[in-house]
C-alpha cells in the first residue's frame, strides 16, 4: 500500500538578505554578528508573536510557515519596517535588508520541512521583491487587503522561473508609506502609535490570574498595581499609570500594540498560579519594540501572609527589572553614532565610560556629563554622576584637590534640583563620605533608602559609608541587602568586594577571602581590589596564588608600593584601626614593594 504525503494549507514566508555574498566577502564576522542579532532581537520573537514558525535557515535566508496569511504578511511588514528602523543609522555598506515573498497555498509536510509548489511560489516571489521590500501572490492580496493597513501595487502578472502559469504579482516597496498592523482602541477604532519619552518608559499589564480560583484575581492585580507604584519611585523610569495599563485587562494583546497604544518602550506581564497553599508567580520583561525578552524570572512561595508574600515577590521583581532597562538602556546608546545621540543617549554613554572604574573611564566620564550639565541644565541625575565619577575617582585614583569641592556643587545641584531623588540624594551622601563627614553620609544615605527602597545601590551605599565608618557588622548587613536586591548588579564587583573587606576588618579572613575573591572575578573590578585578594590567599595558606595575583597586579601598575597601599587604606578606613596591620602584613608577604 502506497502511503500517502500528508498535506496541508499554509501561508508560507520566505525571505533572504540582499547582497549576501558581497557582505560576507567584505565582513564576515561583522556580518554573522549582524545576522544573529537580528534574528535574537526581533526576528525570532516576532515570527512566534503572529503565530508562525520558522521552519529552518539557508544561511541567508529564511522559511517560515504560519496557519494565518493576514499573520504571515503583518508579520512580514513588521520585519520590513522594523529593519527600516535599525537600518537607519548604519552605514549604507554594512546594512542587513531583506527581500521577502509571501504565499498561500497547498504543502507537502515531511518531517520539520516543508516541500511542494506553495513553498516554491514563495521563494520565487521572494526573488522578486524589492530590497526591504515584500511581494505576495494574488490569492494573498485577496485574503489580506482589507484586514491590514499596508498598500500593495499591482504589477501584473508574472511568470515565475519553473512555475507552469502565470500568476498575478502585488508588491510593497521599503518607499511606499506603510504602517504595521493598526493598534485599536476599546471603541475599535485604529488609532497613531504613540512616540516614546525622553527617557525609559514603562508598562506593566495585569498579571493573569491561571489558578482556576476567581478570589485569586485580587492577588494578581495586587501584584501589578504594587509593581508599577515601585517602578514609580525610580525618578528614571517613564512608568504608565494603572487605569491606562489595566485597560487591556483580559484582552489578548501583543507586546507590540502595547507598545504602540502607550507609547512605552518595555513591557512587563506575567501571571499568578495556586495550588493549594503554593503559588507560583512568573514575570518577563520585554523590549517591546522587538517583543524579544529581556528578563524573565519564576517565583514559588507559601502563602502564609498573602500580603508579605506579594511585598517580597514585588521587591524581587522590581529589584532586578531596573538594572535589565539600565543596561538595555545603554547597548541601545552603544548602537548610535556620537552625532545623532540626544540628551538621555549621552547621559548613558557617560555610565557606559562611568562603570567600568577605569582612570580614563572616569575621566571619559565626566567630560560627557559636565557637556550634558551644560546642554540640559535641569538634568538632575547628570549633576548626580558628575559629581559621582569626582569622587570615584578621588578614591581610585587619588588628588582630591578641586575635584571633591567640585564634586559637592555638582551633587548640591542634582538635590535643588530633585530633592526626592533616590539617586541626587545619594551622590550627596557620597561627597559627605568622601569629606570624611561619616555621619552625615549615613543619615542621607538612609534618606535615600526612604525615597526608593528598592534601589539596590542606595543600599550598597549606606553599607559602603557605615564600612568607612568602622561600623562592620551593620555594613555587613546592609550590603547583603542589596545584594539580595540585585544579585547581577553592574556594582556587584564593590558589593562583594565591600562586603569581603568588611569581615577582613572583623578578622573573618575565610569568609573575607571568599567575597574578595567574587569581586575580583566580577565585571568591572575595582582598582587594587587584587591587592586585598593577595593579602586574603596569604592568610588563607595560599601563598604562590597570592604571589600569582600580586604579580599580575603590579604588571598592569608597577608603581605600586606598600606605602602607597597603607595611605590608600587609610583613607578609605579611617575608622579601621589596628585591624589593617595584618592587611599590611600580608601584601608585604605577598611581595609587594615597600
Amino acid at each position: 500500500m502506497i502511503e500517502r504525503a500528508q498535506r496541508r494549507l499554509a501561508a508560507i514566508v520566505s525571505a533572504d538578505v540582499v547582497g549576501y555574498s558581497r557582505l560576507m566577502g567584505a565582513d564576515e564576522t561583522g556580518t554573522l554578528a549582524a545576522l544573529r542579532a537580528h534574528r535574537a532581537e526581533l526576528i525570532d520573537a516576532t515570527v512566534a508573536e503572529y503565530g508562525g514558525r520558522i521552519v529552518k535557515t539557508m544561511g541567508d535566508g529564511l522559511l517560515l510557515e504560519f496557519p494565518s496569511v493576514v499573520d504571515a504578511t503583518a508579520c512580514a511588514v513588521r520585519v520590513q519596517t522594523s529593519m527600516a528602523a535599525r537600518n537607519a543609522e548604519v552605514a549604507e555598506d554594512q546594512r542587513i535588508t531583506f527581500r521577502i515573498g509571501v504565499n498561500l497555498g497547498d504543502i507537502i509536510i515531511e518531517g520539520d520541512d516543508i516541500l511542494g509548489d506553495g513553498v516554491n511560489i514563495a521563494a520565487r516571489l521572494e526573488a522578486l521583491a524589492e530590497p526591504g521590500g515584500i511581494a505576495i501572490s494574488g490569492r494573498v492580496h485577496e485574503d489580506v487587503r482589507d484586514r491590514l493597513e499596508v498598500t500593495f501595487t499591482d504589477t501584473g502578472e508574472q511568470t515565475l522561473k519553473n512555475i507552469a502559469r502565470p500568476m498575478r504579482v502585488w508588491q510593497w516597496s521599503a518607499t511606499e508609506p506603510a504602517s504595521p498592523p493598526p493598534v485599536h482602541s476599546q471603541s475599535g477604532t485604529a488609532s497613531q502609535p504613540l512616540s516614546l519619552p525622553d527617557k525609559p518608559s514603562i508598562a506593566v499589564l495585569p498579571f493573569e490570574n491561571r489558578s482556576g480560583d476567581p478570589e485569586q484575581e485580587f492577588f494578581a492585580d495586587g501584584m501589578a498595581e504594587d509593581i508599577i507604584s515601585a517602578l514609580s519611585q525610580f525618578e528614571s523610569l517613564f512608568v504608565i499609570a494603572r487605569n491606562s495599563t489595566f485597560s487591556f485587562k483580559g484582552q489578548s494583546v501583543s507586546t507590540v500594540g502595547v507598545s504602540e497604544a502607550l507609547g512605552v518602550r518595555y513591557v512587563i506581564d506575567g501571571s499568578i498560579r495556586k495550588a493549594g497553599n503554593r503559588i507560583r508567580v512568573a514575570a518577563q520583561l520585554v523590549d517591546a519594540s522587538s517583543g524579544s525578552p529581556i528578563w524573565a524570572e519564576r517565583y514559588d512561595r507559601d502563602l502564609e501572609d498573602i500580603f508579605a508574600v506579594q511585598d517580597e515577590i514585588t521587591e524581587a521583581i522590581v529589584s532586578a527589572v531596573a538594572p535589565e532597562i539600565n543596561e538595555a538602556e545603554r547597548r541601545y546608546a552603544q548602537r548610535k553614532p556620537p552625532e545623532s545621540l540626544d540628551v538621555w543617549g549621552r547621559y548613558q554613554r557617560g555610565l557606559t565610560a562611568y562603570y567600568p572604574s577605569t582612570q580614563e573611564g572616569f575621566l571619559s566620564a565626566i567630560q560627557q556629563f559636565d557637556q550634558i550639565n551644560e546642554l540640559a541644565p535641569e538634568f538632575a541625575e547628570a549633576f548626580a554622576l558628575a559629581a559621582d565619577a569626582r569622587c570615584r575617582y578621588t578614591i581610585h585614583y587619588g588628588d582630591p584637590g578641586a575635584f571633591l569641592q567640585e564634586a559637592e556643587a555638582k551633587a548640591r545641584r542634582a538635590v535643588a534640583l530633585e530633592p526626592n531623588s533616590a539617586v541626587c540624594v545619594c551622590s550627596l551622601a557620597r561627597v559627605y563620605s568622601y569629606r570624611g563627614l561619616h555621619d552625615l553620609a549615613i543619615t542621607k544615605a538612609q534618606e535615600a533608602i526612604s525615597l526608593n527602597e528598592n534601589y539596590a545601590f542606595a543600599n550598597y551605599s549606606l553599607g559602603f559609608y557605615l564600612f568607612r565608618a568602622g561600623r562592620f557588622e551593620e555594613a555587613i548587613a546592609q550590603i547583603d541587602r542589596a545584594i539580595r536586591q540585585s544579585p547581577r548588579d553592574i556594582f556587584s564587583s564593590g558589593f562583594y568586594g565591600i562586603r569581603g573587606m568588611s569581615l577582613f576588618c572583623l578578622s573573618r579572613y575565610e569568609e573575607a577571602a571568599e567575597g574578595i575573591l567574587r569581586a575580583m572575578n566580577a565585571p568591572n573590578p575595582r582598582r587594587r581590589i587584587q591587592v586585598w585578594a593577595a593579602a586574603v590567599l596569604v592568610l588563607s595558606g595560599r601563598h604562590q596564588e597570592a604571589k600569582a595575583v600580586l604579580a599580575d597586579y603590579l604588571r598592569e601598575v608597577p608603581t605600586e608600593t606598600v606605602a602607597k597601599f597603607h595611605q590608600h587604606i587609610l583613607e578609605t578606613v579611617p575608622q579601621a584601626g589596628d585591624a589593617i596591620t595584618p592587611l599590611i602584613n600580608a601584601v608585604r608577604e605577598a611581595g609587594l614593594p615597600e
